[in-house]
């Protein structure tokens, strides 16, 4: 009964209002989304895998072995990986030790640049970073050389990214990704360390491994989707474009000799059975330096008009470069080495640009390879070194810093100059600006004591002091004669 009075008296809403108030559903809508005819060519090949599954190692072993091919035959290719190498790595960097005795520090520093001499750092750390160029990743085995002209044998021994596989049942086992062991945390615990090449002749199927543990290897890559355990080329996006640029090439190349090899054609407007002397078709006729030459009646002396090089030859190949220069994130300017179409200031930019990704990836080397590399050979340091070691040296991971090789300034007195006005302004300091240039403000203040006070024994003036001759005794003699010929 009770409902059926509050049905009775219940408030009837109009039709329109009613429609009115029913929530709608309003869904977005991208058109990248959309697969339609147009598009759906173009994004066949996109597909929903992981990381790994992704960069798998059939995958990564036809990237690395096609990058490989590009580099050793396309000199673009080979010039960019020797760019970044020499680049980042340098001359090699170098040491600065931070605690507070400076005896120490100065020991530490002169011990570890010995060793990286006599391993021959900096040359094994531009092969690695050429490796990870082509190879999308790089290996270092850190081992014990006893034939070393050194007191620490530790040695760092490069090694190919095809050396670290699996067994073959890679996935069926959970822990593991194509050679390198996990923990349950992430963290690498053991490589799966082939004894030689799969492309070397001593190499065999089914070959017992070497199982490498993890604070023993060094390993470098670039994650560029989290969930990556191995690196992929980054000349990758590039490879497409370095083929269509070699192609081109050979095709202009292929016509304009083409268009050479002719050096006359005979034509004639006659029509077919017309009055004009009978010629052999495609016929051939040795040609002499400056002599005269008759035709058949009828027939035309022409030359060939040759279409190639076309005139928008240089515009394609600066297009394919500076597409292919984007991927290691560099200019084209940068990567062909040419700047003739830049002013002063939009070739400092272009300069600005490569210089900051090298400065993010020599921080990436640091925490990657030279951290790690440098507390190994700290621990082997101090266990040869023995003694009264000061407190800041018996932690193992003591406060330091690594210098690099500067970048040149394209107007070197512009940049002293906008140091000096920075160093009057205190807002830098002189550790910051020998910094930029990779040199140790410690190491220079020092030097420059030495040749200040061998100047002064030398009797050599210094800059800025005032070395004019006094001329005093002069003038007084000339006062002297002027006042004896008033008193006169």
């Amino acid at each position: 009964m009770f409902n059926s009075l509050k049905g009775l008296f219940k408030a009837r809403i109009p039709p329109r209002q009613t429609a009115a108030l029913t929530p709608r559903t309003v869904r977005g809508r991208f058109d990248a989304a959309q697969t339609t005819r147009d598009n759906i060519r173009h994004w066949a090949a996109a597909d929903f895998l992981s990381a790994d599954a992704e960069a798998s190692p059939e995958v990564r072993r036809t990237l690395r072995h096609r990058t490989r091919y590009e580099v050793a035959n396309n000199s673009y290719a080979k010039g960019l990986c020797l760019m970044l190498a020499n680049d980042t790595v340098g001359t090699g960097p170098r040491l600065q030790m931070l605690t507070d005795d400076e005896e120490f520090n100065e020991e530490v520093e002169q011990a570890f640049a010995t060793w990286a001499e006599t391993v021959r750092l900096s040359s094994k750390l531009r092969t690695m970073r050429m490796a990870r160029c082509q190879d999308g990743e790089s290996f270092a085995l850190l081992m014990n050389n006893r034939k070393l002209h050194d007191p620490v044998k530790l040695d760092l021994c490069p090694v190919e990214a095809d050396r670290i596989c699996g067994d073959g049942f890679f996935f069926l086992d959970a822990e593991s990704i194509d050679g390198i062991h996990y923990d349950p945390y992430g963290n690498p615990v053991a490589y799966r360390l082939l004894k030689y090449h799969p492309g070397d002749t001593q190499y065999f199927a089914r070959e017992e491994a070497l199982m490498v543990p993890a604070e023993h290897m060094l390993h470098i890559f670039r994650q560029d989707r989290p969930g990556l355990h191995r690196g992929v080329p980054e000349l990758t996006a590039a490879l497409p474009l370095f083929a269509q640029l070699r192609r081109y090439n050979l095709a202009v190349l292929s016509a304009a000799e083409a268009a050479a090899d002719f050096a006359a054609i005979l034509y004639t407007d006659a029509p077919p059975n017309g009055e004009s002397d009978a010629v052999e078709p495609m016929d051939t006729i040795p040609l002499e330096r400056n002599m005269m030459l008759t035709v058949p009646a009828g027939w035309k002396l022409g030359q060939l008009d040759p279409k190639q090089p076309t005139s928008n030859h240089g515009d394609f190949v600066r297009i394919v470069l500076s597409e292919i220069a984007r991927c290691v994130t560099t200019t084209y300017g940068t990567l062909a080495g040419d700047f003739s179409g830049h002013n002063y200031a939009s070739g400092r930019l272009d300069n600005q640009i490569y210089h900051k990704s090298i400065l993010v990836d020599r921080n990436f080397w640091e925490i990657e390879v030279l951290n790690p590399l440098f507390r190994a050979w700290f621990r082997e340091y101090l266990l040869i070194r023995g003694g009264n070691l000061p407190e800041s040296g018996r932690a193992l991971l003591a406060r330091h810093t690594w210098f690099w090789d500067g970048f040149p300034h394209v107007d070197p007195s512009k940049e002293a100059a906008a140091q000096e006005k920075r160093l009057l302004n205190n807002t830098t300091t002189l550790a910051a600006e020998c910094a930029r240039d990779g040199r140790d403000y410690l190491a220079i203040l020092k030097q420059r004591g030495k040749e200040i006070k061998l100047m002064r024994e030398l009797g050599i003036p210094l800059p800025g002091e005032n070395t004019t001759v006094s001329s005093e005794e002069p003038e007084n003699d000339a006062d002297e004669e002027l006042t004896n010929e008033k008193d006169n």
